[in-house]
């Protein structure tokens, strides 16, 4: 155990977060992401919801002040009638943890996809919501 870090913050997570540089970017995936097949390095999270991971590892590492939209969060399918209020639950934490308004852009099904694949970890989480997948890219500690 160490202070400061947060309990729902794995050893193996912590090892991933701090091998992360500037730039890099790692995938809070949801409970129906293909997280297995699209993963370079995977990080099993599961039974904890997005929300709450995404509070405890900004604590942690800053987002990427050098971007527009340090944050990805995977568009609604055109004809996809399902809300995605877990968005607005995204904005409130990272705006709590970094003061950033508006920090997203979204991005198509089959590229969030691919980004996915080029990013440093995947973390497959047990969040139930649709559309819950969010990219965040690291920024610079100083």
């Amino acid at each position: 155990m160490l202070l400061g870090i947060p309990k729902i913050i794995s050893p193996e997570l912590l090892k991933l977060l701090m091998e992360m540089g500037h730039g890099d970017e790692i995938v809070l995936a949801d409970a129906n992401f293909p997280a297995a097949s699209h993963s370079q390095r995977l990080v099993r999270c599961d039974g904890h919801p997005i929300p709450e991971l995404l509070d405890a590892i900004l604590r942690l590492f800053p987002l990427d002040q050098y971007v527009d939209k340090p944050a990805a969060l995977m568009q609604v399918v055109p004809g996809d009638t399902v809300a995605t209020p877990i968005w607005d639950v995204y904005g409130s934490v990272i705006e709590a943890r970094t003061g950033l308004n508006a920090p997203f852009e979204t991005v198509e099904r089959f590229a969030f996809y691919e980004r996915a694949r080029g990013a440093y970890a995947i973390v497959a989480t047990g969040e139930g919501a649709q559309y819950a997948n969010i990219i965040l890219k690291k920024g610079v500690i100083v």
